[in-house]
């Protein structure tokens, strides 16, 4: 609990330092902001403009997808990236995990396969033993290929 307070911390401070860079003044609003989106638990800029103006109701609509533009154009984030993706057992959506292999095949799971794929690499690589589950958080990477 205490590292991942302390990464989120940090990454706050980069993309605050990095606003301040392109001239973006650092206002309370913003800070909100940008610890609502770093909670990593919004799908979109609608549910972040929810749980601000519950904070703070000054907040409006507009301002929240200026700080999203904002965020975007300096790197901090990628909103194709911003969708958190969980599945347990219970749930068996069709597709919903595809991987692409590099001989051009595809592999199309539910997300109940999905789930058993990360459970059984997890016990096998030693990660967990007797527990369970219980959602899974996929960020792509943007490489330069």
């Amino acid at each position: 609990m205490t590292a991942n307070y302390h990464r989120t911390k940090l990454r706050k401070e980069i993309v605050l330092q990095r606003l301040r860079e392109n001239g973006c003044r650092i206002t309370k609003q913003r800070k909100l902001l940008l610890d609502i989106i770093l909670q990593e638990e919004c799908t979109s800029c609608k549910e972040i403009y929810y749980k601000a103006a519950a904070i703070d109701a000054s907040i409006g609509a507009a301002t929240v997808y200026r700080m999203i533009n904002l965020l975007e154009e300096i790197g901090a984030i990628s909103r194709k990236n911003m969708y958190r993706i969980a599945c347990d057992m219970r749930c068996n959506k069709e597709n919903a995990c595809v991987i692409a292999l590099d001989d051009q095949t595809v592999c199309r799971l539910s997300s109940g396969e999905w789930y058993d794929v990360i459970s059984e690499g997890l016990r096998h690589l030693g990660y967990v033993s007797v527990q369970n589950v219980e959602g899974v958080v996929v960020e792509s990477c943007e490489t330069d290929d």
